[in-house]
């Protein structure tokens, strides 16, 4: 069974603010409660190809991956996958502009478990569905109180 989560999130930050905090790997620990380290494996700047390491937790596990960019179009998408673990996992982020200036920012989160990952697909949708919402409004919180607006 395939896990397929799309989260959106209204920031009122213009799209090009919004874009550039949020595929900013080194602050991703700052917005994602889960990603306690980032650690780069290829020279910045971000570009497709670009391989940058995480690790997490999740569902009480730590979880050590590796993404790698396979789409960037600065201001619009971001598109990174891993296929390490037990859950080969894409990630895409899409950035939109509102009718009243702000940004609509699109997180999905998609992938095919393996093993065990395959029975528990249902609940980590559901984590992870839960988790992306409190990132997104935490991300939504920072960059809206930030001063230099």
């Amino acid at each position: 069974m395939s896990v397929d989560v799309l989260t959106e999130v209204e920031i009122d930050r213009p799209r090009a603010d919004v874009a550039a905090f949020a595929s900013d790997p080194d602050v991703a620990p700052r917005w994602y409660e889960n990603i306690e380290s980032v650690e780069w494996r290829t020279p910045r700047p971000l570009a497709v190809g670009a391989r940058i390491a995480f690790v997490a937790r999740f569902l009480g596990r730590r979880l050590a991956y590796t993404y790698e960019v396979t789409d960037l179009l600065p201001g619009e998408r971001l598109v990174m996958s891993t296929k390490e673990g037990p859950f080969p996992m894409e990630t895409s982020y899409e950035w939109a502009d509102t009718p009243t200036g702000g940004t609509r920012m699109t997180l999905r989160n998609r992938g095919e478990p393996s093993g065990f990952g395959k029975v528990s697909a249902p609940i980590i949708a559901r984590a992870m569905r839960r988790t992306n919402r409190k990132d997104l409004a935490q991300l939504k919180h920072i960059l809206e109180s930030t001063a230099d607006r």
